[in-house]
Formats: structure tokens, sequence, C-alpha cells
């Protein structure tokens, strides 16, 4: 077995656009990355991509000069991280996936499966936003949107491990069509991908994405357009989330954060005003951004590999 002052482990988040791997060392410090294109959309397996990604991530731990002691491995979706199977996640093409199994077979490492939104909320509750609170909502805006209740420091995952679907909570019940078969579901309007989607089939530039609609939305009246219906629709889906779960505070994530104040103020706005008997919660920006997860899945390795994870473990460094 390695020894835990030399163990490092490997962490690998499967996205709807991107794979990204990292070796991560014991200090929770990245030591080597690797991004490569999902394969979701281009009709090669993607289970066989993962499986890729993963073996050439072991070999550079290697060929870095330690032999890694772990693996986590976290996708969209539905997820028995018991079991290790990922039952459903359209973005990837991903159903029924016995996952866990299969990554231990190729790798001979211990292995932790999980959901992506539900990793990047132990890494906030370890490490970030959530440290020390007993209760917070996660919501990592990327490709989809999920979102992430942290109870006690530990995600809720539902009676069938698919807690957090929130992405398609029905907004507008008359809106756009969503890919799930709904019509109105919150990421249609308010994720990274949909925000992109959306600006293009309303006759925007295409291959414009949200960073770049963002950045247009103070000259283009269509991406302005597309954008305050984004923020709209969050700050009305948090509201309603706010109501059920009463949150400590609310941490946003993923890429779609970056844009700061641009995005956070008309959504604490929204929020606020739908909350007409109460104050709103504490509304914060994740500590890892779209690091998230894969640093929760370097956490979930750890514990699969029998490691110990302190307080603050791979905290940003000041």
């Amino acid at each position: 077995m390695t020894p835990p002052s030399e163990s490092r482990v490997l962490a690998v988040d499967v996205g709807g656009t991107t794979m990204k791997g990292s070796v991560f060392d014991e200090d929770g410090r990245v030591r080597h990355s690797i991004v490569v294109p999902s394969t979701a959309d281009d009709g090669e397996d993607p289970v066989k991509a993962v499986r890729a990604l993963c073996r050439q991530l072991r070999d550079d731990a290697i060929e870095l000069g330690a032999a890694p002691a772990g693996i986590g491995v976290v996708t969209p979706g539905i997820v028995d991280e018991s079991a290790g199977v990922v039952k459903y996640a359209a973005n990837i093409r991903f159903r029924e996936v016995p996952l866990g199994a299969i990554i231990r077979d190729d790798l001979g490492l211990p292995v932790a499966i999980g959901h992506d939104a539900r990793a990047a909320g132990v890494a906030e509750a370890v490490a970030g936003a959530g440290r020390g609170l007993d209760n917070f909502l996660l919501l990592p805006l990327g490709t989809g949107i999920a979102a992430t209740v942290v109870l006690n420091g530990v995600p809720v995952p539902g009676a069938a491990w698919s807690a957090g679907e929130v992405g398609h909570m029905p907004i507008h019940p008359d809106g756009e069509p969503c890919s799930c078969g709904q019509r109105g579901c919150l990421e249609v309007y308010a994720s990274a991908g949909g925000i992109a989607r959306r600006y293009a089939r309303l006759g925007g530039a295409p291959g414009l994405d949200s960073e770049s609609i963002a950045r247009a939305a103070t000259v283009d009246p269509l991406a302005r357009r597309v954008w305050d219906a984004a923020t709209h629709t969050l700050g009305t889906a948090l509201a309603t989330l706010t109501l059920a779960l009463d949150p400590a505070c609310i941490v946003l994530g993923g890429g779609l954060a970056e844009a700061g104040a641009q995005l956070f103020d008309p959504v604490r706005e929204t929020l606020r005003a739908a909350l007409a008997w109460r104050s709103p919660p504490a509304l914060l920006r994740s500590d890892f951004g779209a690091r998230a997860a894969q640093l929760g899945a370097a956490i979930l390795a750890r514990r699969a590999a029998g490691l110990a994870v302190p307080d603050s473990w791979g905290a940003p460094r000041p």
C-alpha cells in the first residue's frame, strides 16, 4: 500500500462538454491535469473515453514518481454512489453503467463513483464556501444545473439517488422544450449550455458560449434578453428552493458563476423580491468554481483509499 505521506489520488470529472482529470498530492494540490473533449455528442462510446482518460491519468501519476492510492470519478445524472453505478445521465449518454466495477478492473485501485454536484458539495463543505456550516445549498451552473443539499456537512442523495435534479424544475410550465421531454425547465434558461442554445435558437450569432453572451449583453439586445431571462429564472428557482429547504446560504459554482456581479446582482434582486415575508439567505460564490466537482472527486478517492481528509484539505492558498 502506498504510504500516506506519499499518497496521491486521481480525480476525474465527466461533463457534457469536457472530461477533466487531475493528480492530487497528499496536501490537496494538483500536480498534473488533463482536459479532453467529451465524446457524448460525436457517436463514440462515452464509457470507452472515460476508461481511456482514467488509464492515462494513472500512467501519468506513475511517471511523476508516485503510484496513486485511489481514484474518484464523478458524473452528472442519477448516480447510485453505494453501488458505483451511473443509472442515467442524458448529457453523457450513460444508462445503468457499472462504472465503479469497470474502473476498478481497469486500474486495480480503490474507486469512488459520485454525482458531480454532490461531490462539489463535499468540496465546499470540507474546504470552501460551506466550511463550518451545518446546512447549505450548492448549485453548480454548467452544461446543465443540479443542486446539492448539504445537511450536517453531508450531501443528501435522496431515496432514489436523484435528489437535486433542479435543472428540470419546470419554472416556465408552458416554456421552451427541454431535452428531458418537459417544457420550461430551469436549465433550458439558466445553465451555461441553455443560454448558448437559446441565444442561437432566437437568431443570435451561432457558436457563442455563455461567457461571450454575457459580455455581449451590454451592447446586443438579444444577448441582454437571454441573459435577463437566465438571471430572473435562476432567482425565481432559488426562491422556491429557499422556501422548501431554508438553507443557511446558497453557493453558486460552475463556469457561469465566473460572471461575478453580472450574474449575482440580478439573481440576488430577484431572490429578495420573491421572498416578501423573510430575508433571503446569503448568496455566495463557490471558492472553487468549475474545479469543485473535481476536488470533491479527489476527497472521495481519499476516503475510498482509507486516507484521512483533514479540514480545509485542498483549500485555495492565499
